[in-house]
């Protein structure tokens, strides 16, 4: 047993002259998601290759639920699950089917695998169309079967390559919800995705990969109190009342801009509200909207990104 399900040390991955990965770290622990994102090319399926034991590393060292994934490649692969960025099911079957087929490639027998099938289908609500060849289903059924797939040797780390990827926001929240609830039992996943709304939900920590390389690793919460700032919107009734508002927050230490009736500062904690109001109340002047705002995921990544650069 190891507390950690996913280690990284160094690994490197070259495509000829192009490195694909220089020197990646990484640590998963048990019963969690990390995030991986990062731009196209940024490296995330290599890495996920390497750690899935389908690519070689070149340098550096990986260990997948405590096992080499060079050395002890069958152990890993015993142990894990994956779902790539495009759905692999075989559409000329039914949904059943293509789960029963798996299950039996991996050793189970026919019963035992006809009823891990109808247990998956049962939690990814594909049930009513077990018997539908899968090319009849949407793409957010294909991708529920895909991920159903993934987890018919209920794998302890599971590998989520983009897996919302061409999905409409209803598949994808129902992706999210099943991925919750798989952590939850005792999963532990590695999520690589785009879509930064998605691993602010899902991802206990995220790593940033940019040309490669980690640029930035931790919480969501600690990546967004490294790079971005929170803002104080201010919004006027009249614009006429814009220069003696600007006037007022920059008397008390602030530093507005302003657009149309709006002003906006930057700020570094909520307590910055009432400084605003008593500025405002000492000129003589009442907002007619106040607000607090924090900073994104998309913050933090466009900042990381024009850093990496």
């Amino acid at each position: 047993m190891t507390d950690l399900m996913i280690e990284a040390h160094g690994v490197v991955k070259a495509f000829g002259a192009h490195k694909a990965l220089d020197g990646v770290d990484l640590a998963v622990p048990r019963g969690t998601v990390t995030g991986l994102l990062g731009h196209n090319g940024a490296g995330k399926t290599t890495l996920v290759n390497v750690l899935t034991t389908m690519l070689p590393p070149d340098g550096g060292r990986a260990r997948v639920a405590g096992f080499d994934v060079v050395t002890q490649g069958h152990d890993v692969r015993g142990r894990i699950g994956l779902t790539g960025q495009f759905a692999s099911v075989d559409e000329s079957m039914s949904g059943r089917d293509n789960l029963v087929l798996i299950a039996r490639l991996l050793g189970a027998g026919v019963r035992e695998a006809r009823g891990r099938a109808a247990e998956l289908l049962e939690l990814f609500d594909l049930s009513d169309a077990a018997k539908r060849a899968a090319r009849t289903y949407s793409g957010g059924m294909r991708r529920r079967l895909d991920l159903a797939a993934s987890l018919v040797g209920s794998p302890e780390v599971i590998f989520l390559d983009e897996p919302t990827t061409g999905l409409d926001p209803a598949g994808r929240l129902g992706l999210w919800e099943i991925v919750e609830g798989l952590v939850k039992e005792g999963s532990t996943v590695l999520l690589t995705t785009q879509y930064l709304e998605e691993a602010d939900r899902l991802a206990d920590s995220i790593t940033v990969l940019s040309q490669g390389r980690v640029v930035a690793s931790g919480t969501s919460a600690e990546l967004k109190d490294r790079v971005g700032r929170r803002t104080v919107t201010v919004t006027l009734a009249d614009h006429a009342d814009v220069p003696a508002a600007c006037g007022a927050l920059e008397h008390a230490g602030l530093e507005p801009v302003a657009a149309d009736n709006t002003l906006t500062a930057p700020v570094t904690s909520s307590r910055a509200l009432a400084v605003v109001v008593r500025a405002l109340d000492e000129v003589g002047l009442e907002a007619s909207e106040l607000a607090l705002g924090e900073p994104t995921l998309d913050d933090v990544y466009l900042t990381l990104s024009r850093h990496a650069a």
